[in-house]
């Protein structure tokens, strides 16, 4: 079978599965704190398996889509005027604890819960660098660049920011909110400013996006255009050229 083949169908696969990531991108360019996904590529054939397949030498320099890791680049910053407000510039994520264990976020849309204990806005208790919950007294708190909580000029705790070794430490789990991979293992960020009264907006440009999805629809009707009239000629092969036989 023409190598060409396994050319248009495996650039098929890729831009099919690149358009769920490319469209939850999109979807999102207006959720705070949000990490886009970008796609990587990998081989057809992969593993220790991979050299002794019959298919290899045929079909193995093409690409399918490997996955998606997380961009950490910084979103835009825009001012809220709410005190419980927070944007991470630099490195870094809250931590806060679910019933799932503790996830990591970059949503700053922070609320005094019942209790007076500091959450996210869906009631999930933001932690320290210890990583236990914060309570709020009564009062405005302040809340310096490193992430010290004062009320009444008293320091009442410190919200922890933890930082990664690498994008491929962080798996998504759910919308602006991650999960470590396997055996990884987070670290207060060195690299980070809070700032009070403001959020971090989605790292994903609704320009970019857009551009983004038309080219990866454009180029998956091409794979799939090419794949039909690599079929139409293998049919038509067939039913010419087997009676011969």
């Amino acid at each position: 079978m023409e190598s060409g083949y396994y050319a248009a169908l495996t650039g098929l696969v890729a831009q099919s599965q690149a358009l769920d990531s490319v469209a939850g991108n999109l979807a999102n360019a207006g959720t705070a704190g949000y990490r886009a996904e970008r796609d990587y590529f990998r081989d057809v054939l992969t593993g220790p398996q991979a050299s002794d397949s019959q298919l290899n030498g045929v079909i193995n320099n093409y690409g399918v889509l490997g996955g998606t890791m997380l961009d950490l680049g910084q979103g835009p910053i825009e001012h809220t005027g709410n005190p419980l407000d927070l944007a991470i510039q630099g490195h870094g994520f809250f931590a806060i604890q679910t019933a799932n264990g503790v996830r990591y976020t970059r949503d700053g849309q922070l609320m005094r819960g019942t209790k007076g204990e500091l959450t996210t806005s869906d009631g999930m208790p933001v932690l320290n660098p210890k990583g236990k919950p914060i309570v709020l007294p009564a009062g405005m708190p302040v809340i310096g660049t490193d992430g010290t909580v004062s009320v009444d000029g008293a320091v009442v705790g410190q919200i922890g920011i933890f930082d990664f070794a690498s994008a491929k430490d962080l798996a998504a789990e759910g919308v602006g909110r991650y999960k470590p991979v396997g055996q990884a293992k987070p670290a207060a960020s060195q690299d980070f400013q809070l700032r009070q009264g403001a959020l971090e907006g989605s790292n994903q440009s609704v320009i970019h996006g857009t551009m983004e999805l038309i080219m990866v629809q454009r180029q998956a009707q091409m794979m799939q255009k090419a794949l039909s009239i690599f079929y139409n000629d293998f049919n038509k092969s067939a039913t010419e050229e087997l009676p011969k036989v």
